[in-house]
């Protein structure tokens, strides 16, 4: 398969998307695909896409595949997997040990795309049209992102009444997610040599109270929809010191707010300048959260289809940039969210064969 815009040749790898979604997930997991280097797994999709799913309707953009149906239905839900990893850790290839396959990426989240790569070329007559979406750089800054390129360039891909993550939740629901801002406390002092210590101000002690309001911070729980978000104001990141005979005149103390989605930006903001009112503070990175978006019928019928009652997700996924364009958007997908990114990932396949089948269920 020709390299785009290159005189070299990418490595062909073909994936059969009818074949079990067990096997079909150990082949994706075989396929190294860190940020940024998602190419051949994008490759491979497509080319599986184009040949083994006649019905749908394709698009390559960047290293993103996405497909979709129009079938005129009432109704059209979004499925949507990250094909990046975070980089291996002497985890590939995949193994099978039992109902267990280990390998970078088996539950974040190559177990989700297996399932819903399986259901696009297999659920030829939905009762809900369908659209598919296999992004990239999922795993690294926000900028970065495949699913803001794909709004910025291609946003009638991404209409529906309900979009689906297929991130790992133990095949639960997990509804909205929590909101992450992160910030820079500075505090400064007077450099001097550490022997005449007097003559200075040492920057890192004067950062004693900001660890101490972070010591006596109480964190809300905040119930909404029967979803309890918690919250967490964490010192995530300490910098400071010029050598070790020098009094520093610097010192930086990174936080990091995870904050439940009543809050909007604004308010997540205000909050952390309160907090650390009286020290410059400079944030440099901040993402809404997402509401827990149950009371939309397709939700609603999504939910009913699992079984599970539904949960708060903890920690920042894009269904927050779905609900951003007034999208409904849950997190559903085989796969523990606590092995997500360790050198023992793995994923429970029978996981895997439960969220095929619901998903066929609630989509067939």
């Amino acid at each position: 398969m020709p390299c785009r815009g290159a005189g070299s040749v990418r490595p062909v790898t073909r994936l059969d998307l009818t074949a079990d979604p067990i096997e079909l997930c150990a082949a994706l997991v075989d396929v190294p695909s860190v940020s940024g280097a998602e190419a051949v797994l994008a490759d491979a999709m497509e080319a599986a896409l184009r040949a083994q799913a006649p019905h749908l309707e394709i698009l390559r953009t960047g290293d993103a595949v996405l497909a979709r149906t129009h079938l005129g239905r009432g109704q059209r839900v979004l499925l949507a997997g990250h094909l990046d990893t975070v980089p291996i850790a002497d985890n590939l290839p995949s193994r099978r040990e039992g109902h267990l396959l280990h390998g970078c990426g088996t539950s974040d989240m190559k177990a989700g795309d297996a399932v819903i790569a399986h259901l696009a070329a297999t659920l030829t007559e939905p009762r809900h049209d369908l659209t598919l979406v296999f992004y990239d750089c999922e795993e690294v800054e926000a900028g970065r992102n495949g699913l803001g390129r794909i709004e910025r360039e291609h946003r009638e891909w991404l209409t529906a009444d309900l979009a689906v993550l297929g991130e790992p939740t133990n095949a639960g629901v997990e509804a909205g997610c929590q909101g992450t801002l992160r910030a820079e406390v500075t505090t400064r002092g007077r450099r001097a040599h550490s022997a005449r210590s007097w003559l200075g101000d040492n920057a890192i002690h004067a950062a004693a109270p900001v660890l101490d309001r972070l010591a006596r911070y109480v964190a809300r729980d905040v119930d909404i929809d029967g979803c309890v978000y918690r919250e967490g104001l964490q010192a995530v990141r300490i910098a400071g010191g010029v050598a070790g005979n020098v009094v520093p005149d610097e010192c930086v103390v990174t936080v990091n707010l995870r904050f439940a989605p009543d809050r909007g930006v604004a308010a997540a903001e205000r909050h952390v300048r309160e907090v650390f009112d009286g020290f410059a503070l400079v944030v440099t990175d901040l993402s809404a959260g997402a509401l827990p978006g149950l009371s939309a019928p397709a939700a609603r019928e999504f939910v009913e289809a699992t079984g599970a009652v539904p949960s708060a997700k903890y920690g920042w996924t894009d269904v927050s940039r779905f609900a951003a364009l007034g999208i409904p958007a849950l997190n559903y997908g085989p796969g523990d969210p606590n092995l997500a990114h360790k050198r023992d990932e793995h994923v429970d396949t029978r996981q895997i064969t439960d969220a095929v089948e619901v998903l066929r269920r609630f989509l067939g």
